[in-house]
């Protein structure tokens, strides 16, 4: 098994920028701009390794190569997005690796593109982008071709060589858990659990119990063994299962108008170990919107539009406003589910006015990240 954390220290050590690696700061995905970027990436990493596994590390510093770190991105729909612009996609992965000098809700970004011979190429447009564009990476650049792409084989070698030296260690695994219980987690009764005697799972959360259910909350899950996060959230409460060979992670999110004590399944993820070293993980949607008054839904949207007016002219708020300034993200969630179809641009293109409120730019980030995975938006 690849140590995802020494893979990531070995790629920003090999060398700048190149042929089968890329970093970024960070991804925007919310934009069809952001969109664009990201798949033309893709697109040329994957043509110009048709024989070996390439890589985009989010989180770090493009001249500095400093680790700072992004958010926690969970949206296992991200391979959705490249199936449906790109012709002859290649298999992504991201991973979500977690690293001592970053805070516990900042992680590095990690995506796997799965080598792909057929030449991968956009069968629509997105941005700039038009029909039949194809990319090629040459050096540290992403460039388009006009003529047949000529496949190179010389990263096989030099990839081989990175990932056979990030191979996980019984010291990285011991390291991993002892760290996992006895630092970052030592207040919020941590747990661990060996699956078919290779794989090590940690996971801690703060118990929640609301009416007849019990959730873990402010949930952190390591697979300890590749070094990434399974799971992390700030506000979703979860429920965890597991048997010998399966562990189980059904999330909830709390909904309501006035309280936030109604839960709904959100998601279901399932990782299957298998006894030759290898594990799979499926993800099931469970959500179902509740249904709200629409008269209601009328007056908090359009409070919340008015709350975002004063914010841009930066009038003082209300002791009420400030509440109702709170309940903003998850209030924008709620109309957008009960058809207000631009309640969730709005709440995007408020992220700015939000940012200077740390506590409610947590929960701003938490809803589009439901919202992400609620709702695959169709471009």
């Amino acid at each position: 098994m690849i140590n995802k954390r020494l893979l990531i220290k070995n790629l920003l050590a090999h060398n700048d920028e190149n042929s089968f690696y890329d970093k970024k700061r960070q991804l925007n995905l919310h934009s069809r701009e952001g969109k664009a970027k990201f798949l033309k990436h893709i697109c040329a990493l994957s043509n110009s390794n048709p024989a070996n596994n390439s890589y985009i590390v989010v989180g770090v510093e493009d001249e500095t190569n400093e680790i700072v770190g992004t958010d926690f991105y969970d949206d296992s729909r991200i391979q959705n997005l490249v199936n449906a612009f790109l012709e002859n996609p290649p298999k992504i992965q991201y991973d979500n690796v977690p690293f001592p000098n970053l805070t516990k809700d900042k992680v590095v970004g990690l995506v796997s593109i799965k080598p792909k011979t057929k030449t991968t190429f956009f069968k629509k447009g997105i941005h700039t982008i038009i029909p039949d564009s194809i990319y090629v990476r040459i050096g540290s650049n992403t460039v388009p071709v006009i003529d047949k792409v000529i496949k190179n084989y010389q990263n096989k070698e030099t990839v081989l060589a990175i990932e056979n030296s990030s191979r996980n260690s019984i010291a990285y695994t011991l390291d991993g858990v002892i760290d996992f219980m006895n630092f970052r987690h030592k207040d919020m009764n941590p747990k661990y659990k060996v699956f078919k005697e290779l794989f090590v799972i940690c996971w801690a959360g703060t118990v929640n119990k609301t009416r007849d259910n019990v959730f873990l909350s402010r949930v952190d899950i390591e697979l300890i063994n590749e070094q990434i996060k399974l799971f992390y959230s700030a506000q979703d409460d979860v429920v965890i299962s597991f048997d010998e060979a399966s562990f189980t992670i059904t999330e909830y999110v709390p909904l309501g108008l006035n309280d936030k004590t109604s839960y709904y399944p959100l998601e279901q993820q399932t990782l299957y170990f298998f006894d030759n070293g290898y594990y799979k993980i499926e993800s099931k949607m469970l959500f179902q919107p509740p249904e709200f008054n629409k008269k209601m839904l009328f007056h908090i949207y359009n409070s919340n539009c008015a709350l975002i007016e004063k914010l841009k002219k930066g009038i003082e708020l209300t002791a009420r406003e400030q509440k109702d300034l709170t309940n903003l993200p998850s209030t924008f969630m709620i109309c957008y589910l009960n058809g207000f179809a631009d309640a969730k641009q709005r709440l995007i293109d408020a992220k700015l006015l939000l940012k200077p409120f740390p506590l409610i730019y947590v929960y701003f980030k938490e809803a589009l990240r439901v919202l992400r995975k609620i709702k695959y938006e169709k471009e």
